[in-house]
């Protein structure tokens, strides 16, 4: 085993990736198998360097690590005169292209080709760097993540079945389980089958164009196919000529139970394979949150990060497509049920409501499916149970609890009331969509000219955080967004009951949890600019209230 060469705490000279400088960084940790330090850098940025990009401090360089960031700071005593002339060449050929939004023609064709449909996937190139162990639990550690494998369907199972009482209040307890035989019937478990694998045929389908992610934490960056609106397109069609011939969604909704159950089966079933088969990748191929050691912790939040089958990406897949385009075609047939049921010529206001708002988000979400390539669920969230059963269960089958409700318990909402709840909508769309397109676009390409008004903070990893707009206003502002639509969603459903107003509940913790996940990691990738932000943005997600 050969000996490191420098010591925890001593403080080094290390080489900022990508480039010739050098700063001055603390070390704080080695790794044995990797051979990889991991160092901190004077703005509380870490990360893990070779031996061969560290070196000591000069004999002349009295400067002391004093925690505060000096990214203008370089080390020349090992460049020539004629290194030290091409590294001001660069700095000052930078600040003219930021100045003037000037980019080099061949940096324009690549970006071109990127976004190019005639791309074909290429092998991403592989990285000396290994994921850590999980140090870090979350969502109660190995105790919380045994109990989300039971709460979690048992959630979904109990709401489903209290929509089906007479009287819905939480208050009143089910009379009793029900059957085994109104829970499972191989029929519908091989219609659940049949429409996940023709999601899977449209999402192999060669149309649409081929992007590249984010980078990851090991610094590739994957490739993907952008072509959920089109399956969504498919289907829809798909639909209308099954309804043409008089096939019966009625179906859908009467044997509701056993869908949620099939694709809870199916749920397992796959979080089981994406486990066994994390047991063999490489550990480059592991997530940062997921490396624990302890199997049902791992089990639930998955411990490969992108886990893929040649270019089919099992992750990327599931976001968007079975669950979510299930989630419009089940509205739809609570649609063409309640019609069905009550004996109405068209359906009531508050069922188009719901399915329209509902509709509005789905077709929002495909459309702009790029945007969901620089989220947490696809950079850092392995995929495991808890990913899975929320991606094919969770959404299509609780995002509907309003319209099965409606089904179930109708409700007459006046013509000025239902003009409030859309405009509600809609100012939680266009705060959702604009704080949304503003940010992916701003990663996207920074240096656009419609983001010069704009206020940014400069950071140690070389982006720049959006200070000003939407991301000015509060640290989350489509969180926001999101909130105020879940709202609109359910009230059309009245007020006799609090079931139709569990997605609200339930998003409102689920978003201020993820907004305290994001801040850690915020805080520990951009260190004192993060901080500078937080002082300039104090709000995280209500204005003036959180």
């Amino acid at each position: 085993m050969p000996r490191r060469k420098f010591a925890d705490e001593e403080v080094v000279m290390g080489r900022w990736p990508g480039s010739v400088l050098y700063y001055e960084v603390q070390v704080t940790g080695y790794d044995d198998r990797s051979h990889l330090y991991t160092v901190k850098y004077k703005d509380g940025t870490e990360l893990q360097l070779k031996e061969s990009d560290m070196k000591k401090l000069h004999e002349n360089n009295t400067n002391q690590y004093n925690g505060e960031p000096d990214m203008t700071e370089v080390n020349y005593s090992s460049h020539s005169i004629l290194e030290r002339q091409r590294i001001e060449s660069e700095r000052a050929r930078e600040r003219i292209l930021e100045r003037y939004s000037l980019h080099p023609r061949k940096e324009e064709k690549r970006t071109e080709e990127m976004y190019s449909e005639e791309r074909i996937f290429e092998t991403p190139k592989t990285v000396e760097k290994v994921c850590q162990k999980t140090k870090e639990l979350e969502f109660g550690g190995k105790i919380g993540a045994f109990f989300m494998i039971l709460l979690m369907p048992g959630t979904v199972f109990y709401l489903l079945l209290k929509c089906t009482q007479k009287d819905p209040s939480v208050l009143n307890f089910l009379p009793s389980l029900p059957a085994f035989e109104s829970l499972w019937e191989t029929r519908v478990f091989g219609v659940f089958l049949l429409w996940f694998f023709l999601q899977a045929l449209l999402y192999l389908l060669p149309i649409g164009k081929v992007v590249e992610g984010m980078p990851l934490f090991t610094g590739i960056k994957l490739q993907y196919r952008i072509n959920g609106f089109y399956a969504f397109i498919l289907t829809a069609v798909a639909v209308g000529i099954s309804l043409y011939f008089e096939v019966e969604l009625y179906y859908l909704y009467d044997h509701f139970l056993q869908f949620a159950v099939s694709a809870t089966v199916f749920s397992l079933v796959l979080s089981i394979y994406l486990y066994v088969r994390s047991l063999k990748v490489s550990e480059q191929e592991l997530s940062p949150g997921g490396n624990s050691g302890n199997i049902i912790y791992d089990f639930v939040m998955g411990r490969e990060l992108n886990p893929r089958i040649r270019h089919f990406d099992l992750k990327y897949f599931c976001e968007l497509r079975p669950g979510l385009i299930g989630w419009a075609v089940i509205n739809l047939a609570m649609l063409l049920t309640e019609m069905k049921v009550h004996h109405l010529n068209m359906p009531s206001l508050s069922m188009i409501l719901v399915n329209s708002f509902q509709l509005l988000y789905v077709v929002d979400a495909l459309w702009n499916e790029e945007a969901i390539l620089t989220t947490m669920d696809i950079t850092h969230d392995g995929f495991g149970f808890m990913l899975v059963f929320g991606d094919l269960v969770w959404v299509p089958f609780l995002y509907s609890l309003q319209a099965f409700y409606l089904v179930n318990h109708p409700n007459e909402i006046s013509w000025p009331m239902a003009s409030a709840v859309v405009a509600l909508n809609i100012l939680g769309y266009y705060i959702f969509r604009g704080s949304n397109s503003q940010k992916n676009s701003f990663r996207r390409n920074p240096r656009d000219s419609k983001f010069a008004h704009l206020k940014v903070i400069p950071t140690a990893t070389g982006k720049k955080l959006l200070a000003s707009g939407w991301w000015g206003l509060v640290r989350h502002p489509n969180y926001l967004g999101d909130i105020i639509m879940a709202l609109a969603w359910s009230l059309p459903c009245g007020f006799n009951h609090i079931l139709p107003y569990f997605y609200v509940i339930y998003f409102i913790g689920l978003l201020i949890h993820r907004e305290a996940r994001d801040e850690r990691q915020c805080k520990k990738k951009y260190g004192i600019a993060w901080e500078k932000y937080c002082q300039r943005v104090p709000y995280r997600i209500f204005p003036y209230i959180y």
